[in-house]
């Protein structure tokens, strides 16, 4: 046997497969990322228009940098702002939108992203009556666990992780020009 069917040909061999296989990726990833994208977009309008549904629409606010924060958009109505933030968490990343009201009340918020531990942690980012803890509370000043909203008993990170992003949105409140 010779050099070419014991060690060349495998490697040729492979080197194609792996070509194909990125090519077949490539192509799926260039024909989803505009789906997925669009998606994306309209479940984050859709949840913006849950927390502030007397806004007739949004516009997003641009020069607002503050760490944790990726959204601010404000109501073309002038009902409120919508200002999407996140905090690590137990499990992972948790993204968290605040609706904040003229007067600059917390409104309502919502966890549109969470990978917390199932249980306990979970609810924290599913339980809407967690979230309601929030709501009237001053959206100008920072919010303190345990003295102005409790923790949810059995999960402090994720607890913790929720009012940092809070926290993050408030910050970005005060900063909007």
């Amino acid at each position: 046997m010779s050099n070419w069917d014991k060690v060349i040909k495998p490697i040729v061999v492979l080197c194609v497969i792996c070509i194909v296989i990125t090519g077949a990726l490539a192509a799926t990833n260039s024909a989803t990322a505009p789906v997925i994208a669009e998606a994306t977009r309209l479940a984050q309008e859709q949840a913006r228009t849950e927390l502030l549904p007397e806004a007739d629409g949004f516009e997003k606010v641009e020069g607002v940098a503050v760490e944790n924060v990726s959204d601010v958009y404000a109501a073309t109505n002038g009902t409120g702002y919508v200002i999407t933030s996140t905090a690590k968490g137990y499990g992972g990343t948790m993204t968290v939108m605040t609706a904040f009201g003229p007067d600059g009340t917390i409104k309502q918020l919502k966890v549109t992203e969470s990978a917390e531990t199932q249980g306990i942690g979970s609810n924290v980012s599913t339980k809407k009556d967690y979230w309601d803890k929030y709501a009237g509370l001053d959206g100008t000043k920072e919010l303190v666990l345990n003295t102005d909203v409790d923790a949810y008993s059995g999960a402090t990170i994720s607890s913790r992780a929720l009012n940092s992003a809070v926290n993050s949105a408030i910050a970005a409140y005060n900063a909007i020009p």
